[in-house]
């Protein structure tokens, strides 16, 4: 088992960044793969951007793709999500997800992780 705690939220102007991070605990977190969802107020969860066990594979929605940079630490059990020139449209509930394997595959679905941290709130004012 692994929990998982966001933090870096906050409200910041167009144009403008933030750094999320997602501290896990337990031992086993480089056994994990993990991503990051968002949901906005009146829309489904999506997802935002994934990364592999080691860190050596990652993967983009197309809304982040060039603003966004997901990277881990596995020595501090944490992933971190870079959000640079943000858009009012990415305003939402930024929550952190992970599932335990060991498989190259890329995983976008909400269905293939089983666990989520609580969330924090990112606010990008025009």
């Amino acid at each position: 088992q692994v929990q998982l705690v966001e933090s870096g939220g906050g409200l910041v102007q167009a144009g403008g960044s933030l750094r999320l991070s997602c501290a896990a605990s337990g031992r086993t977190f480089s056994t994990y793969v993990m991503a990051w969802f968002r949901q906005a107020p009146g829309k489904e969860r999506e997802f935002v951007a994934f990364i592999s066990w080691s860190g050596g594979s990652t993967y983009y929605a197309d809304s982040v793709k060039g603003r966004f940079t997901i990277s881990r630490d596995n020595a501090k059990n944490t992933v971190y999500l870079q959000m640079n020139s943000l858009k009012p449209e990415d305003t939402a509930v930024y929550y952190c997800a992970a599932v335990r394997t060991f498989s190259s595959q890329v995983f976008t679905s909400r269905g293939e992780y089983n666990h989520w941290g609580q969330g924090t709130q990112v606010t990008v004012s025009s």
